[in-house]
């Protein structure tokens, strides 16, 4: 068996101890150290002082002293060691927990409701009018916080109630909010963007102006559906009556417009502005984000000692499960490209002699498929670098190809029978509403997904038209 084949096994071992439930984060840095010992092991390096205390009649304590000193003498853990410190340098991430910050505070805000009220009386007249209020209070909230699960959650709380006493469809009803709380990842400022960059070595900034137009693409695909499926299908959704809505001056809607949607939809274009028109550096826009997020909290009066206790402790659990995903993952990577895993792989599939457009498909196939039992952030630290040397061979742009899969992971959330939205969702649904009713409303999603994938493929210029506008052509 050669080092290829064991690094082969270190990847199946991997992926068979994330199936059994293992922390992904402590997997990754124990069979990197493990599999690491035995790439870099060395006796004559290890040993040597042990050897010189045997020859010049050292006592036992001296002996057993450098014997233990050269069991731990191995590279692997100076590797180790270097990739914690380059991962908590990396100023890449130091943006995640100030945008983590900025969500958790801005979801304390208790602005949710405002919001979703506001958007339905405007959008009254829309067929599916709670359905559209719901998605957009959704997209605006995810893009702010980009946490699914609270979006998720508070959405389940406050809008699904709503929707159920208005008669809508079940189904209809919990889809539009499970898709609706995925956009966050996708639409700028995004963590998983930010993540993408740091393991793939694209610059944060064209990551965003990239996925701009096709976050808002795929929103407005979702916006399309609700509305015409409202359409065909009145009984799902039902016309709101005067009492359920209320009787509302243009006046009284542009003033609810501007404390509810103009506080929040400020705070995101300063934020993205800042970053996209070169103001500041994603961290920097990240500081600005979360310092409004907490004078929104404040002029809302929700800023509380607990709500900010709270904010801080989920943001810094949060931070810390992400460094540790990196430092297992660089560490893993490390040891598996030293074993030659890396190139083993690469040459079976260049050896497929797969056009672009397969290599893009099947790559997409597995990523779909990881989606099932793993979170985003464990698939991009750990099998995105996997693929990402691969692209210079088939000609795809790294740029494309992380766009293509922040789309493609917005199923990782959507899929049965793992998909966690539906799973946020029941946990504060009434007891009515099926766990099965919720995958069904959410297939539909699935395959709209699928369909903005084909057309960011074929119009390609979707992802490169901001970035070569703003910062001009990369060669």
């Amino acid at each position: 068996m050669t080092d290829a084949h064991i690094a082969v096994g270190m990847l199946l071992i991997l992926i068979l101890t994330i199936f059994l439930g293992f922390p992904v984060a402590f997997t990754l840095m124990a069979l990197g150290v493990g599999f690491g010992y035995y790439a870099y092991f060395d006796a004559g390096r290890m040993w040597r002082g042990y050897d010189r205390a045997l020859e010049s009649g050292g006592d036992a304590f001296t002996l057993a002293q450098t014997w233990i000193g050269g069991f731990f003498n191995n590279r692997i853990f100076d590797l180790f060691v270097n990739q914690t410190y380059s991962v908590i340098q990396n100023d890449v991430l130091t943006a995640i927990p100030l945008f983590l910050f900025m969500g958790y505070i801005v979801e304390r805000a208790n602005i949710v409701d405002r919001l979703f009220s506001t958007l339905f009386s405007v959008t009254r007249r829309v067929p599916g009018s709670m359905a559209v209020a719901a998605l957009a209070t959704c997209t605006l909230f995810a893009t702010a916080t980009g946490i699914v699960g609270a979006v998720v959650t508070l959405m389940g709380l406050l809008a699904l109630p709503a929707m159920l006493k208005a008669k809508y469809d079940v189904r209809y009803a919990t889809g539009v909010i499970c898709a609706g709380g995925t956009l966050g990842i996708l639409i700028p400022p995004s963590i998983l963007l930010i993540v993408y960059a740091a393991t793939s070595g694209i610059s944060v900034v064209r990551m965003y102006a990239a996925a701009l137009l096709p976050g808002l693409a795929l929103a407005g695909f979702y916006l399309i559906y609700v509305v015409v499926r409202a359409i065909l299908q009145p009984q799902l959704a039902p016309r709101p009556t005067k009492e359920d809505v209320g009787e509302h001056t243009p006046v009284q809607l542009a003033w609810m417009m501007l404390t509810s949607f103009a506080p929040l939809a400020f705070l995101i274009l300063a934020v993205l502005g800042a970053i996209l028109f070169g103001l500041a550096t994603p961290s920097e826009a990240a500081a600005i984000g979360a310092l409004g997020g907490l004078a929104l909290a404040a002029a809302y009066r929700a800023l509380t000692w607990q709500r900010l206790k709270e904010s801080v402790y989920l943001t810094a659990r949060t931070t810390a499960m992400v460094c540790w995903l990196f430092v297992g993952s660089a560490t893993f990577a490390s040891v598996f490209a030293y074993l030659g895993g890396q190139q083993f792989i690469s040459d079976f599939v260049t050896g497929l002699d797969m056009s672009p457009l397969m290599f893009l498909i099947l790559a997409q196939i597995i990523i779909f498929i990881l989606g099932w039992p793993l979170e985003w952030t464990e698939i991009i630290v750990i099998f995105i670098p996997i693929f990402i040397p691969l692209l210079p061979h088939f000609g795809i742009d790294p740029l494309f190809f992380g766009i293509l899969v922040a789309i493609n992971l917005q199923t990782a959330f959507l899929s049965p029978p793992m998909a966690m939205s539906a799973y946020y969702l029941k946990g504060v649904s009434p007891p009515h509403v099926k766990l099965t009713d919720i995958f069904r409303g959410m297939m539909p999603y699935m395959l709209i997904v699928i369909l903005c994938m084909v057309v960011i493929y074929m119009f390609p210029s979707i992802v490169y038209m901001l970035p070569n506008l703003l910062y001009g052509v990369q060669r």
